[in-house]
């Protein structure tokens, strides 16, 4: 099967303790590291979707972003 370049698919088994492991070639391409924080977003119909890492950093400065009047 033929992939478009830049898209992936990945399988992952949730643990005892509702743990996933992300795949190690996911993490080397998400430069996804120990200890580093994710957002998980989800959406009832459309599924569970991992945003890239800095998507946090960005989020947390729009949310309290100061009004410049």
């Amino acid at each position: 099967m033929n992939t478009p370049k830049g898209k992936y698919a990945w399988t992952a088994t949730v643990g005892e303790k509702g743990q996933i492991v992300i795949p190690k070639q996911a993490r080397e391409i998400f430069s996804i590291n120990p200890g580093d924080t994710l957002i998980l977003l989800g959406d009832e119909k459309r599924g569970i979707a991992i945003p890239p890492k800095d998507t946090f950093e960005k989020l947390t400065k729009l949310v309290f972003k100061e009004d410049k009047k």
